[in-house]
């Protein structure tokens, strides 16, 4: 699995629907698709959740919630993903089985957990300095993302200001994804934005 890891954020979405903006990005291409909403009620999120997991369905593209193992259960999701402060893989296992899991890491130790634990795989970032995040961890650089890849027993995901001009050598590192939330979100025209990015990281064309 190569290419785009895009992750739809209601914060991150430029005023527009984001479910709107979901289908431009799936019909222009990617790997994977998360939905991201922290600040989201919880019944506008399920709403969300179950708004994009049926379109990622469409369009043959797995999809991942952020966070919430209940969530990602009750939409039949084809993954969760976990940040450091969230719950331990093992407890979150319980709840969902067999189903993908990553984990959010910012530096080698907590990658070397990650996999102790059981992730699936794991974003490791960020790589360039990013807006995403209110308070982001110190950046890695593409040094540090491919120290990360040769350590690494499972696919990375790269994450953190990866836009099209810095994509392909984010790729060049050997990771498996490039995640985008803000590059994608924002962008005056999603569809192309993640068309150009998922093709600049590996992916094959949507």
């Amino acid at each position: 699995m190569r290419g785009l890891y895009a992750i739809v954020d209601p914060d991150r979405c430029a005023g527009r629907d984001p479910v709107e903006v979901a289908s431009a990005i799936l019909r222009g291409g990617c790997a994977l698709i998360q939905v991201r909403a922290k600040r989201m009620p919880d019944r506008e999120r399920l709403a969300l959740v179950r708004a994009v997991r049926a379109r990622a369905k469409e369009h043959g593209v797995p999809f991942v919630v952020n966070d919430r193992p209940d969530l990602a259960l009750l939409v039949d999701a084809d993954g969760l993903h976990l940040g450091q402060d969230d719950l331990p893989i093992a407890e979150a296992r319980r709840i969902v089985g067999r189903m993908m899991i990553g984990r959010s890491t910012h530096d080698l130790a907590q990658l070397r957990a990650a996999m102790h634990e059981g992730a699936n795989l794991v974003g490791f970032g960020p790589v360039f300095a990013t807006k995403s995040k209110e308070n982001p961890d110190p950046v890695v650089g593409l040094e540090g993302l491919a120290r990360a890849v040769r350590v690494a027993r499972v696919p990375i995901v790269a994450i953190g200001g990866i836009t099209e001009a810095s994509a392909p050598g984010v790729a060049r590192t050997g990771v498996a994804l490039g995640a985008a939330i803000a590059a994608i979100g924002e962008a005056r025209d999603p569809e192309q934005t993640a068309r150009a990015l998922h093709l600049a990281l590996g992916g094959g064309e949507g």
